[in-house]
């Protein structure tokens, strides 16, 4: 199942809904993909700026220095910086998993046992004279079992406004309250 939303920004994404058994539910969020608008405008405007400097130094390495740059910096973006899906796999008997597939085709994968697992929140913050919500798992503190060790914040590309966190939220307290009421 696939519900459209909007990120934070307002730019279009996706929530994709998977459930593979009662425990195991995997959530993926969509970013937009790169817009061939904004690569060609950067594009240009940096072989502008080269072909200007070149006709003022009358020396080509200008120019190829900038096609060097622009390819150079195309691929750093896509292979580092540009996350096309952010996924939450989230198994009841085992933990969570965490993804980020990027637009190169690089993945980074994370995965939280589940005993690790306090909770799963929705928390907000104040960022330039706006409150955005993010969601993020608390890490149970081994020495103080009421305390939390750490927060990990998921959705850090994608952003996607409350109502897309609302439904995530919701199919991971499912799990973890059944984890809760099961027998150990």
């Amino acid at each position: 199942e696939e519900r459209r939303y909007r990120s934070a920004s307002g730019a279009p994404g996706a929530l994709r809904r998977r459930q593979h058994s009662a425990s195991c539910r995997e959530l993926a969020v969509r970013c937009p993909r790169l817009q061939l608008r904004s690569l060609s405008a950067v594009t240009s405007a940096v072989w502008l700026a080269a072909y200007g400097l070149f006709v003022l130094t009358e020396n080509s390495t200008v120019l190829s220095a900038a096609i060097f740059i622009t390819l150079f910096g195309l691929i750093i973006y896509l292979h580092f910086v540009k996350v096309d899906q952010e996924s939450l796999l989230v198994i009841g008997s085992l933990g969570i998993q965490v993804t980020s597939s990027y637009a190169s085709g690089k993945e980074s994968t994370t995965f939280i046992e589940m005993g690790q697992v306090k909770d799963v929140v929705i928390n907000e913050a104040i960022h330039m004279q706006k409150v955005i919500y993010y969601l993020c798992i608390l890490l149970q503190d081994p020495g103080d079992p009421q305390g939390v060790s750490e927060v990990v914040p998921l959705f850090q590309s994608s952003k996607p406004r409350l109502d897309c966190l609302i439904e995530v939220y919701k199919s991971c307290q499912e799990i973890l309250e059944q984890r809760k009421t099961a027998p150990q």
